[in-house]
Parts: C-alpha cells; sequence; structure tokens
C-alpha cells in the first residue's frame, strides 16, 4: 500500500496550461488589434488616449504578463 503524496500540487485548481497559452494569445491579439487601430485611424489628442490606450494596456498586459509568468514558472496543472 503506498501513501498518498503529503504535498499536492498547489496549482491543481488553477489554469491549465491551455487557457494559459490562450490568454497569451488573446492579450497579444488586444495589443496587435489596438496599435493597428492607431495605425489606421491616428492617436487621440484628447482625454479619450486615457480610454483607448490606458484601459487596453492594463487589461491585456495584466492578463499577457500573467500568463508569460505563469507558463515559465510552471505554475499550472
Amino acid at each position: 500500500m503506498t501513501m498518498p503524496d503529503p504535498t499536492p500540487n498547489p496549482f491543481r485548481y488553477g489554469p491549465t496550461r491551455g487557457e494559459l497559452t490562450f490568454w497569451l494569445v488573446v492579450s497579444a491579439a488586444g495589443i496587435g488589434f489596438m496599435i493597428y487601430a492607431f495605425v489606421v485611424r491616428g492617436v487621440p489628442q484628447s482625454a479619450a488616449l486615457v480610454e483607448l490606450v490606458g484601459l487596453p494596456v492594463l487589461v491585456f498586459g495584466y492578463l499577457g504578463g500573467r500568463s508569460v509568468k505563469r507558463l515559465i514558472r510552471r505554475e499550472h496543472p
């Protein structure tokens, strides 16, 4: 009879490798679409710049950075 592993995987309920890869691709696509929109439409010169640059960079940057960090550290089941 074997004993159960006393230290279970702490990431067993976290996102899988496939989910992290998906979010990395989505965040790269979101940043890419934002850059494409600025190339086609130009960069706004008003307060809308905060909404059009700040929020997407914050959201997609966080998702992409978190995914890269977890993939590099192998923090996934």
